[in-house]
């Protein structure tokens, strides 16, 4: 009888240095099983084991931003979905709702954001900031003032920012590179 207990002690002790499953990734897992997302948008896991925290990269096929590869990181707390994921542009970019820190002006990721929003709606959200830019809700105040005023600017200054170049003082990222 007491090879039995000593034995359930054991497998109770194996149980509890197993790390547990939160809330947050049972939903994370659940989201990134139902992702329905176009070829223009690619996920990545450095760490397979660690899927609260992985990397997207968005290859717009139309748009001013057509044929660059910006990518993204994707940082979920243990609070998802009652909070949502803090998601940074690791590159400078030449956009309204992108700021030279990598943080992005979209109402989801903020104030607009609700427990029954998903991933996907995040990723459909950050893309479509590619295809149309806001320029009445931005974070690169000049950048959404040469969209507003001048489309044809604003589209030579994304094409020269995404070969790595320089608009008013700042050197931007070459995105065409994937």
């Amino acid at each position: 009888m007491y090879s039995i207990w000593g034995k359930k002690s054991k497998e109770a002790e194996a149980e509890k240095k197993k790390p547990r499953t939160s809330a947050a990734q049972i939903r994370v897992q659940k989201d990134l099983a139902e992702l329905d997302i176009p070829d223009t948008i690619k996920l990545d896991f450095p760490d397979a084991s660690n899927i609260l925290n992985f990397n997207v990269t968005i290859h717009p096929d139309e748009g001013f931003f057509m044929g660059g590869f910006y990518k993204f990181t994707f940082s979920i707390n243990n609070n998802y979905p009652h909070e949502p994921p803090k998601v940074r542009c690791i590159q400078k970019i030449y956009h309204p709702n992108i700021d030279l820190e990598g943080n992005i002006c979209l109402n989801i990721l903020r104030e607009d954001w609700k427990p029954v929003l998903s991933l996907q709606a995040v990723l459909v959200g950050l893309q479509y900031l590619f295809l149309e830019p806001n320029a009445d809700d931005p974070l690169n105040k000049d950048a959404a003032e040469v969209l507003r005023h001048n489309r044809k600017s604003f589209q030579d200054n994304v094409k020269t920012t995404m070969a790595g170049g320089t608009i008013n003082g700042f050197q931007y990222d070459n995105v065409l590179l994937a």
